[in-house]
């Protein structure tokens, strides 16, 4: 999976509890999905457009009602569903969960596996601004899944950023060499 996928998939905070739930075996329809999903039905069928305007859910011909569509995982979807998963797994606690709901999380998490200066991480995230950079970085090391150290060697001293503890496991788990 690309770093360019993995942002475009969370751009929408539901995304990722969907493709995860289905790989659970919940129903692809949207009643047993929202259900066990807790997000509200307009960020969840935002969510949903989504998941399959990327093609990685599509309705399940010949299932379902017009109005009630049923949903089922492609092969692509299948793949991400299995990842999406694990990081869920990953996280369980509800402030966890908040913050993996968060745009930014996931890919600032797969590309600071190895210390990266703030530069380095916009760099590799080409639409992110650097207020959202910043206040991700913030709510990251809150949580303690980012590390900052300050580089004392470089003149004038620059911070490094790293995924540490849960968010190593989570930026790991995407399997991305950035």
């Amino acid at each position: 999976m690309d770093i360019d996928l993995v942002v475009k998939i969370t751009s929408r905070a539901w995304s990722l509890k969907i493709l995860a739930l289905m790989q659970a075996g919940v129903p692809g329809r949207q009643a047993p999905l929202l259900s066990a999903s807790g997000a509200s039905r307009t960020a969840f069928s935002q969510s949903l457009k989504h998941l399959v305007d990327l093609g990685l859910i599509e309705r399940n011909p010949g299932h379902g009602h017009p109005l009630r569509p049923e949903y089922r995982l492609t092969a692509l979807g299948a793949q991400i569903a299995q990842v999406a998963r694990r990081i869920e797994m990953l996280a369980p606690r509800p402030d966890e969960t908040a913050l993996l709901r968060r745009s930014w999380t996931v890919p600032i998490l797969a590309v600071s596996q190895a210390p990266r200066h703030f530069s380095e991480i916009k760099t590799a995230l080409p639409p992110i601004t650097d207020r959202a950079l910043s206040q991700s970085l913030q709510h990251l090391q809150a949580q303690h899944w980012l590390q900052r150290r300050v580089n004392t060697s470089s003149h004038p001293p620059r911070p490094l950023y790293q995924a540490t503890n849960t968010g190593a496991q989570i930026g790991a788990a995407l399997g991305l060499v950035v």
